[in-house]
């Protein structure tokens, strides 16, 4: 990779990691409306059309060879249906404080332990100092708010499901590596998504009728073009073609940005404070992460 456009692919990470920060804020208001399997189903379904034409327009194909189907299958099933599902019911059994910093701060950890599974990529001393600092950074964002962090036994399956999101979702960040070797990062993403969003179509069959569709207001569509478009179709695109270009393991240290992002979306859309620490936090997070960027390596090799 071409040093002077490395800063193409920081940018993109960044970028999707402050949407999807934004995009707490957004759900947050549709889910006053729809349940919240049912709201990512939806955003993974309607999503999933615009994949394959994009696909097709693309590449001038869509196809898969069946041996890749099933491994892009079993990558929906645990990185699309289980992770969703997962962060949705962790939110509801945690505080929103537990879950944002176990959802988020040991991923990129989980990422750089399982590293060697999937990928050949080498552990150095400025990834080590520039990952501490910005995990560092991202407690005080979470740690920094209101609700703190609540280890009482009432929370404690909520943390568990929290913790399982960041092993999960490292796993599910690795797996795609190799695929990616062969195939673009569109092509992998539309068939896992795709996959994903079947596998997660039982569980909303409960949440159909409880939607008063005729009643839905402009938000609520906007919300759904928000999360299809923006969080889904530009974001799985180019965060996993900026992270095989980077590699997996610092790429996952960018989703440090989310919470930062979250929590200002919450001041603009909710009025909510942002603390000292939060703001402190923020420049640690940010100057960790472009320590990281600033270190000149070659591409990762999957393994395989």
């Amino acid at each position: 990779m071409k040093q002077d456009r490395k800063w193409i692919y920081y940018l993109g990470l960044v970028l999707v990691a402050a949407i999807w920060g934004a995009n707490f804020g957004v759900s947050r208001k549709a889910m006053e409306t729809f349940d919240p399997i049912l709201f990512a189903f939806l955003r993974f379904s309607i999503a999933t059309p615009f994949f394959f034409l994009l696909l097709y327009l693309k590449e001038g194909s869509v196809g898969v060879p069946i041996k890749v189907a099933l491994q892009l299958a079993a990558i929906g099933l645990v990185g699309v249906t289980g992770l969703e599902i997962a962060v949705m019911y962790s939110i509801k059994y945690t505080t929103l404080a537990n879950a944002s910093l176990l959802n988020v701060a040991p991923w990129p950890i989980f990422a750089a332990l399982l590293g060697p599974l999937f990928m050949r990529e080498r552990m150095s001393a400025r990834l080590i100092v520039g990952g501490v600092a910005a995990m560092a950074g991202v407690c005080l964002v979470i740690l920094g708010g209101s609700e703190g962090f609540d280890l009482s036994s009432n929370n404690m399956v909520g943390n568990m499901l929290a913790l399982g999101v960041s092993i999960i979702g490292a796993l599910f960040n690795l797996a795609c590596m190799p695929l990616m070797r062969t195939y673009s990062a569109l092509r992998v993403s539309t068939w896992y998504i795709a996959f994903g969003m079947l596998f997660m179509f039982p569980f909303t069959l409960g949440s159909w009728s409880k939607v008063e569709w005729s009643s839905l207001t402009s938000s609520s569509y906007t919300a759904i073009a928000y999360n299809v478009l923006i969080c889904t179709l530009f974001s799985f695109v180019v965060w996993n073609a900026s992270m095989f270009k980077i590699g997996a393991t610092r790429a996952n240290f960018f989703r440090y940005v989310v919470p930062a992002a979250a929590v200002a979306a919450g001041y603009f859309f909710f009025s909510e404070q942002i603390s000292g620490w939060q703001f402190g936090g923020t420049v640690f997070m940010v100057a960790g992460l472009v320590w990281i960027s600033l270190e000149k390596r070659a591409n990762a090799v999957p393994v395989g």
